[in-house]
Order: structure tokens, then sequence, then C-alpha cells
């Protein structure tokens, strides 16, 4: 999954301890019974609401801090793995021996049940040995300390849900309705950047629905109450003091700053109770239709005939997916989901994923100029290990292709609508060795044209265990060759 580099995910850290060394690096609806909450304080200004929330929210606002041990090659200066090859083959007595690396890192989180549970970002404790939870004083964030454990993470939304063990009830923070949420409505935002224990600022909703490629169901909370690196994971409330979005990300505009300069990115915490109750039984289950699909451009519009440039069009349908066996096309704009408007291209996910696998829906789509109504029985979103093996031969090379859309062929300047286009690719993988990326246009293989997928699988097909596999494809305006190599013993 890739970022805009300007979107810094904001957990502190990683700082790296290695062999006595100290060094600093910037870290490139469903049925809950929620804990007391916080006891109310007394004699507060009433002109003043946030300092009231302040003071009444606050307690339940935590910080986390992760440990993840690493190993580490001898070669920690050359990022270039042919680099490394050469200078132990031509200098065997300067090579040096892996070493054990504990990487750090600073989050913030929120209690939501008084018997321990915790919300954060999934990015502050992912692949995390050990996670610390301290309920700080204000001053002091080691005040008191607790071992957490990991329920479960949702790298897809950024959500994890974590617990301690505490022999008392915990103060706890109530859930609102982000739905509710206006633009230009004051929030307040508490947690722990830089380290400094419940840091309270407050700023108002610059924007809603901000789509920032953080993943496939963006919908983002734009405030401007300043956030740092250590508030990934802390609560932005209203004047409730409800919680309305958990703090995941921040712009930095590109500069050498590591700071808030007013962007910042809250989860919509509609979207966290959404799948709260999965979280906590260790795995998240979302609808799942089978298509590809892309925005309603202008082109298209004018194209297609279609009335305006909403919805989403079908540009694949999966095979033996629940959106072909109900009959749905390619060249399909899909308009509304049981009753509800999609959009765009990014709008439809959310709405699928919120669905639970087998129910049915009914999906409003406009096929030739007619307006029609198709039943589906959605289906369970598989992994993306799964997803990779079922593409044939995806799990020789580790990426998912699909046949390129012809507009989006015209649009790159690939004649004939020749080529399959890289949807997926598994980290680690030939294909991710090699550099291969999602969008990139594969157009030929071992110098042999490949118009379709039929033609890929074929080409690939051909080849034999552990032989490189020489693919020219299209990136941008750009025409470039990459070499994979098959593994051994396919």
């Amino acid at each position: 999954m890739k970022y805009s580099n300007n979107i810094k995910w904001f957990a502190l850290g990683p700082v790296i301890l290695a062999l006595g060394v100290f060094i600093g690096s910037h870290y490139k609806e469903p049925s809950m019974e929620l804990g007391p909450s916080v006891a109310r304080a007394a004699k507060i200004d009433p002109q003043n609401i946030f300092v009231k929330i302040a003071k009444e929210q606050t307690p339940a606002v935590v910080n986390i801090s992760t440990k993840q041990k690493i190993k580490a090659g001898g070669r920690a200066g050359m990022p270039d793995e042919r680099m490394r090859e050469y200078y132990d083959r031509f200098f065997p007595w300067h090579r040096e021996a892996p070493r054990e690396q504990v990487r750090q890192s600073l989050g913030s989180g929120f209690v939501v049940e008084s018997d321990g549970y915790i919300l954060t970002n999934s990015h502050v404790v992912a692949q995390a040995d050990e996670i610390i939870v301290s309920f700080g004083d204000g001053h002091d964030a080691r005040a008191k300390e607790y071992p957490a454990k990991l329920i479960a993470a949702d790298p897809k939304t950024d959500i994890a849900l974590i617990k301690i063990e505490v022999s008392r009830k915990l103060p706890t923070i109530s859930l609102g309705d982000s739905s509710k949420l206006q633009v230009g409505e004051q929030v307040m935002a508490i947690g722990n950047p830089f380290g400094f224990a419940q840091s309270v600022t407050v700023g108002v909703v610059s924007a809603k629905g901000r789509v920032i490629g953080a993943g496939p169901y963006d919908d983002f909370i734009q405030t401007d109450a300043s956030i740092n690196p250590g508030n990934s994971g802390g609560p932005l409330l209203n004047t409730r003091g409800e919680v309305i979005g958990i703090n995941s990300a921040i712009y930095t505009g590109g500069g050498m700053t590591r700071g808030n300069i007013g962007i910042g990115f809250a989860i919509p915490i509609d979207s966290v109770k959404a799948i709260y109750d999965d979280l906590k039984k260790g795995k998240v289950k979302r609808g799942w239709l089978g298509v590809a699909i892309t925005n309603v451009t202008k082109e298209l519009q004018d194209a297609m005939g279609l009335p305006d440039r909403k919805g989403a069009l079908v540009s694949q349908v999966i095979e033996s997916s629940p959106a072909e066996k109900s009959g749905v096309k390619r060249y399909d704009v899909i308009t509304g989901l049981n009753g509800e408007k999609v959009l765009s291209s990014s709008h439809l996910p959310r709405i699928v994923a919120a669905i639970k696998p087998g129910a049915e829906a009914v999906l409003e789509i406009i096929r030739d100029g007619k307006t029609i109504s198709i039943s589906v029985n959605v289906g369970e979103m598989p992994t993306e290990r799964k997803r990779l093996a079922e593409s044939k031969r995806s799990e020789d090379l580790g990426m998912v292709v699909e046949n390129i859309p012809a507009q989006l062929a015209e649009r790159m300047g690939i004649e004939g609508a020749a080529g399959v286009v890289v949807t997926n690719v598994a980290p680690g993988s030939p294909a991710g060795t090699a550099g291969a990326t999602a969008g990139d246009v594969i157009m030929e293989i071992n110098k042999k044209k490949v118009r379709n997928i039929g033609e890929y699988e074929s080409a690939i097909s051909s080849a034999k265990p552990g032989d490189s596999v020489l693919m020219l494809i299209r990136r941008g305006r750009n025409d470039l060759l990459l070499v994979l190599k098959l593994p051994k013993g396919k």
C-alpha cells in the first residue's frame, strides 16, 4: 500500500537502541457495553466547555509504548543488497554478524470499556513484541503502567483493540456519532505528542470525507487541532465530550518538519463502531462483491451517455465472485446499494464492507442507458494472501493482474488496449523485489506482447522454475524493463 510522502503516520519513533547506541529515526453498530464515564468535575466555568471536557476525559487517555525486536544485518549503511553481497565477497574479513536491535515507539489510546479495552491505531502497535500502557497524571507519563495484549488489528482502517488486566474499573470515554459532525464544529484532541502526556489542543473540523491514499476505506475527518507525532491513536472529541474520531495522520507539506502545520486527519468513529464487535472476536469480517471499479470521468460520461459522473464503473468482474453469480457485468455503473447512493469508486467499498457476509443486498445499476436492480448475496472479503493465491500463477510472482480497461489504455496511449494492469503486489515477492507496483501495465513478457490475462498466464506458464522473466511495463508515461526471477520448484 502506498501513501503520499506528505502524509505521515505519527506514532513517535521508531527509536533504535543497539549496542548501547541511541539512534533517533522518525516514523517515515455493534453492541458495545461501555464502562462508566469519568466522573463529572464540579464547579467548572460553563463558558469554557473545553476546560470541563479536558478535566472529565483526560484520565481515560493513555500513553502506549511498544518494543519490537528486529534482526539487523552488518551492513546497515548499505541499503542495496547487491552492494552488500559485493562487499562481503571481496572483503570477507569485514563481515559483521547480524545484531538484534530494539525498535521503540510511542502513541496514544483511550479506554472504551472499564475492564481494560483500549482503542488505538493499528500502526501504533503493529508487529510489537511488547506493549505497555501508561496512565499519566499529567506530569509523569509512566505514573501507572500495565502490559497490554493485542486483541485485533485492522490495517485497512488503521484501528487496533488492545486490553490490559486491571482489578478496578477504569475511566472511559463515550463514543459519539461522527455522521452528525459538521464542518466548522469545534473539536478537541487529547494525546501524547512527542511523549508529553495528556496534552490537549483545540480546533475545528476543517473538512469531512477526505481521501488521502491511506487505504481502501479512506473517509477522514480533517482538523486544524494541533496534533503531532505521538498523538496517533488518541481521541478527537466534540463539544459534548464524545469521541468522534481517532487521530491517525498529519500533513507535513513535504518539508523537513515532523510536526503539525494545521492539517491533521482522524478516522471517523462510526467506522470504528462498525467493526468493534469483530475486533473483540479477533478478526474483522467485511462484505465483498468481487468487482474492480473506477471513477466515472468526464470522458467516460460522454462516451457512455451517462446523466452524471456519480457512481462506480465496473472495469472487471472477478470469476466466481458474488457479483458474477448475480449477473453484474463489465461497464455497469453501480449508482446505489440498499437505497444508499454511491457517489464514487472510493465510496462503494466502504458501503459494501459494512455489510455482513451472507446478507442480501440490492444494487442499482445503469446498463446500456437503462437503470436496473440486481440482488446479490454479499460474500466475505478474502485475505490478501488468499486473493494472491487464487490468481493462478500469482503465487509464483506475487502479484495480481487484471485486464486493462479500454478507456485506461487509450488514456495511457497503449495501442489496441493491449496489456494487463497490476492491481496488487505482495511485499517480498519476486514482483515486489523487482520493483513492480500497483498501477503498472504489463505490455510484454520475454519480448512477446501481452494483450490480456490469458496471454499473460500463458507467457508465465511457459517459463521454468528458477528462470528470469523479462517484463516490459508502462508506468505513467514511461516504459520500463523489469526482471522477475521465478522461485525454484514451482
